[in-house]
């Protein structure tokens, strides 16, 4: 079963980038990207090494928050 977290890419005018959070993962866990490819990809692999690490530690995973299926589009 793959482990499905949530990232969330933004345009910041202050650091001319795109930032991007994890919100599972906690406020102080960010990465970012001068153009939303290049942010996509760093979160992809920023993912990848807190999960590697949390298991090499034997923590527990953060619970994926997930949309449910009643969510309804307009």
């Amino acid at each position: 079963m793959k482990i499905r977290y949530s990232i969330i890419i933004q345009w910041s005018e202050q650091d001319k980038c795109y930032v991007v959070s994890f919100p599972e993962w906690g406020d102080g866990c960010h990465t970012h990207g001068d153009t939303y490819e290049e942010a996509l990809k760093n979160a992809q692999e920023v993912l990848e090494l807190l999960t590697e690490s949390a298991k090499e530690n034997g923590e527990k995973l953060p619970e994926p928050k997930t949309f449910g299926s009643s969510i309804q589009v307009a």
